[in-house]
């Protein structure tokens, strides 16, 4: 089963254990979040499901697997016979996503649920 996802102003088409860059989300590697305006849903020789604009109740589940930046994007600009050039360099924030589920209903099923490991107290001391 696929479904195609908006996020961050983009449209991504995704299976179960794609692996998907997207612009920043929040949440910390390991950590699973679900993305809901879910565009159409298919399955391999049945008929695709179009939303109106979305899906009722579907959902993706994904796994975070890194936060990180992209590759630097150079913007040159140049008048010429004026002195005039700018050069300046930018790096997109995005999260790396590993698509565990693709849910029609938008419940996860009991055997892709699985436990997060305990988050650690902010307020807690470190020993040396």
């Amino acid at each position: 089963m696929f479904a195609v996802i908006k996020s961050g102003g983009k449209q991504y088409r995704v299976a179960k254990d794609d692996i998907v860059a997207v612009e920043k989300l929040l949440g910390d590697p390991g950590d699973t979040i679900s993305l809901s305006p879910v565009l159409m849903l298919g399955d391999e020789g049945k008929a695709a499901t179009i939303g109106a604009p979305t899906i009722e109740k579907a959902q993706v589940f994904a796994e975070v697997l890194e936060q990180s930046r992209s590759d630097k994007i150079i913007v040159f600009k140049k008048q010429r016979r004026k002195n005039y050039r700018r050069k300046k360099g930018h790096r997109q924030a995005k999260t790396v996503l590993r698509i565990l589920e693709v849910s029609p209903t938008g419940s996860r099923s009991k055997a892709a649920a699985k436990k997060a490991p305990p988050k650690k107290e902010a307020g807690a001391k470190v020993k040396p």
